[in-house]
């Protein structure tokens, strides 16, 4: 950083050196131009009173101290001069370039015969009868305008020095304020990286460094909640899969060991291995449902459906289960059914999560009330239950993967995850209201559609994926008809 900032200084110092000088020069220049200007009129003389009127000129300029007037004959011989002195200098360089050139003047800057430094300006008095008067010359001196430019160098290389002391100072302090605190967020992520989320920076700044201080702090809370989530779901899923397991091999054995005596009780082993085996079937297809979802790959075979049919067999799905836990399952299917564009099949999966969650969260003597309105180009299906509600703090999460609002209910903690994401590749819209203590109210929204799209979906073919026809079997609806 230092580097490029004293280059910098180096140039612009240079340059600025460089622009006084001759700006300095040029107004010297200008000045004694001006002041050379008044012996122009000898231009007009007669040859034979050039001479006198060279003399009379010089012996009037009242600025002899600031300039030297040298006139010079048409020979090239310096007759006359305003100090009255010989030349300051015999050299007349700028006399035989202004000779030559377009404009007949030029300048030059040249040492006089005692080393100082004099600019020295000619001009070609014009032509009178075909012949040239001489030239009118000049020479000032350039030790005030060098004094000043000394001067400017120095005030310029103490603010230069300046410069560079601040730049020095200030970026030693910056770095130092800044790797501190920087060092802290790398050894944080270092922590982090390797599955410690407890550790916090600490810090009281209220710059980009304490934001990125407290985002920091913020992952690491993030990470840490997820790890629970990722902890929790593990511990569900492998007890929901412990569970059929230990079922399916106990009543197993149990089979086995009455073949031959009890076949009553090899019947009903049998029954309990395959209603559990249903049950596994049906937590695998969630998780592999999840999993698609996470990657993308959540397939859908779209296509005009009405939207009461799906809804009633998910419901039928659960009014028995409801009865025999004394909860009691309304549905009223409406006069006017609404037709949507859609997958049943995924929609009737968003149903049976929704209406599970609402018998399994509802205690006996409740009921479960599920209600299908159509209302400015959509379908609104409510699923409202008497249950135990949801925390406040809880009712934004019980979406996101992984959450559970109460961890001693059965489930996955991935249903909601996965019917919300349905319902978005629907166009549609899946929220939650609850009250903790008085219930829960689900509600799906559904764009409907046209009646004549019917037409043209019958003959569009099945959706492909990878050259395969899609097939979507619902094991939820099995393995709850089999638990019925």
């Amino acid at each position: 950083m230092f580097l490029p900032v004293l280059l910098i200084v180096i140039i612009l110092t240079f340059s600025a050196s460089v622009i006084v000088r001759s700006n300095l020069i040029n107004s010297v220049k200008d000045s004694a131009d001006e002041l050379a200007g008044s012996f122009s009129v000898l231009s007009a003389c007669e040859p034979d009173y050039f001479l006198s009127g060279a003399r009379e000129y010089c012996e009037q300029f009242e600025n002899k101290d600031k300039i030297e007037i040298q006139i010079i004959d048409r020979y090239g011989k310096t007759v006359m001069s305003t100090t009255g002195f010989a030349p300051s200098t015999d050299e007349k360089p700028d006399y035989y370039a202004a000779l030559n050139s377009e404009d007949r003047t030029a300048y030059k800057i040249l040492k006089s015969s005692v080393g100082e430094k004099v600019l020295c300006s000619t001009y070609i008095l014009d032509e009178n009868n075909g012949l040239s008067n001489g030239a009118v010359r000049y020479a000032v001196s350039l030790t005030p305008s060098n004094k000043a430019i000394i001067k400017f160098n120095l005030f310029i290389f103490g603010v230069a020095l300046a410069i560079l002391l601040f730049t020095g100072f200030s970026g030693y302090y910056f770095i130092m304020a800044i790797s501190r605190p920087v060092r802290e967020v790398s050894a944080a992520a270092r922590k982090i990286a390797s599955g410690d989320f407890k550790g916090k920076i600490a810090t009281d700044r209220l710059d980009e460094i304490g934001e990125l201080c407290d985002s920091v702090n913020y992952m690491a809370a993030e990470l840490k909640n997820a790890e629970n989530l990722k902890n929790d779901f593990i511990s569900s899923v492998s007890h929901e899969l412990r569970t059929p397991l230990t079922a399916i091999k106990g009543w197993g054995e149990t089979a086995k060991m009455s073949l031959g005596y009890d076949e009553e009780l090899v019947k009903k082993g049998l029954d309990v291995i395959l209603n559990e085996s249903d049950r596994l079937s049906n937590l695998v297809e969630e998780l592999l449902d999840f999993s698609r979802m996470q990657s993308g790959r959540l397939s859908l075979n779209m296509r005009p459906f009405y939207i009461s049919p799906v809804l009633k067999e998910a419901v039928d799905m659960y009014r028995e289960l409801g009865r025999r836990q004394g909860i009691e399952v309304i549905y009223t299917p409406p006069k006017t059914d609404s037709y949507v564009f859609g997958d049943p099949d995924r929609i009737k999966q968003v149903f049976i999560n929704v209406i599970d969650n609402a018998v399994k969260y509802t205690k006996e003597m409740g009921q479960v009330l599920i209600e299908q309105v159509e209302e400015e180009g959509c379908v609104r299906i409510s699923v409202k239950d008497t249950g135990i509600g949801i925390p406040e703090q809880d009712i934004d999460r019980v979406k996101e993967k992984f959450y559970k609002a109460n961890k001693t209910v059965r489930g996955s903690g991935i249903g909601l995850s996965v019917s919300d994401e349905i319902i978005k590749q629907h166009n549609g819209l899946l929220f939650i209201e609850s009250t903790e203590g008085i219930g829960t109210s689900v509600t799906v929204v559904l764009p409907i559609t046209e009646k004549e799209e019917e037409i043209i979906s019958e003959e569009l073919p099945p959706a492909e994926q990878d050259g395969k026809i899609t097939e979507i079997t619902d094991l939820k609806e099995e393995n709850n008809e089999q638990e019925m």
